[in-house]
């Protein structure tokens, strides 16, 4: 180890394909990760097979098969529940953390308020800044275009900074932070969770930071799940976060109207 608290990867699998290979090599050979959890939601015979060999191979990889998938969330949280880590890192199966990564987070982690998580940079093939790294709070306003949400159209920070919220797909915690805030919200299935646990810790009193100092390559869209599915769950977790964070009544009945616009508007889009 390079002077880091332990820290746990967890990584969470669902007919992910190749990529998870990728993913789980890159966690293998990082010295700051001494722990690896990989949550199994469901994959294809012979990836569980490479899978199974995987863990045999790894002293410091633990598989959890859970097999029904219960969700990003609910499985997250299962990961986390066994972590050994003091720090929990998140990353997404068809992500390959940037060597060194953990230690220009955690110091982005210092003197910020508790709970703090961060967030690194989640970049494609060509370098570029993935959507949604780095974002305002997500407010009904903001949904409805009353203004900007995402902000990888802005310039690019040199150095951490603190947001309204950064992506599931790669960010980390402090384990007994996570657990004292109650991990993922479990009700939502799949997309948004992150967006919710975000602004529960800024509602806690704590912090959430951009680290751009800190980076995966994320391949996107491995999954064999059907796209369709995928955006119905998307317009369902943004139907269950704007009805848990409407303030007043006249947002509540705002959310309430306009909720079933959700699932056109992600198809109009998709």
């Amino acid at each position: 180890m390079s002077g880091v608290p332990t820290t746990s990867a967890i990584v969470v699998s669902y007919y992910t394909g190749p990529r998870l290979q990728e993913c789980l090599y890159a966690l293998k050979s990082d010295s700051d990760i001494a722990e690896i959890i990989l949550v199994d939601n469901g994959n294809a015979p012979e990836a569980e097979a490479w899978i199974d060999s995987f863990i045999e191979r790894t002293d410091k990889a633990r598989l959890i098969r859970i097999g029904d998938n219960p969700g990003f969330g609910t499985a997250v949280n299962r990961g986390a529940a066994s972590a050994l880590g003091e720090l929990v890192l998140v990353i997404n199966p068809d992500a390959v953390i940037r060597r060194g990564s953990v230690g220009p987070m955690l110091a982005a982690m210092q003197a910020q308020p508790e709970p703090a998580l961060v967030g690194g940079k989640i970049f494609d093939l060509q370098g570029h800044e993935e959507r949604g790294c780095r974002r305002n709070t997500l407010t009904f306003a903001r949904a409805l275009g009353l203004g900007k949400w995402t902000l990888e159209g802005e310039p690019a920070p040199k150095a951490p900074i603190t947001v309204g919220a950064v992506s599931g797909a790669f960010f980390l915690m402090r384990r007994d932070a996570f657990h004292d805030i109650g991990g993922f919200d479990e009700d939502y299935f799949l997309h948004v969770e992150d967006v919710d646990l975000c602004r529960r810790v800024i509602e806690a009193g704590g912090s959430v930071i951009y680290q751009p100092l800190a980076g995966a390559l994320h391949y996107g869209a491995t999954s064999d799940a059907p796209s369709s599915v995928v955006q119905a769950h998307k317009a369902q977790s943004l139907t269950r976060y704007f009805r848990k964070f409407a303030k007043g009544p006249l947002e509540k009945a705002l959310v309430a109207g306009l909720s079933p616009l959700f699932a056109v508007a992600l198809r109009l889009r998709a």
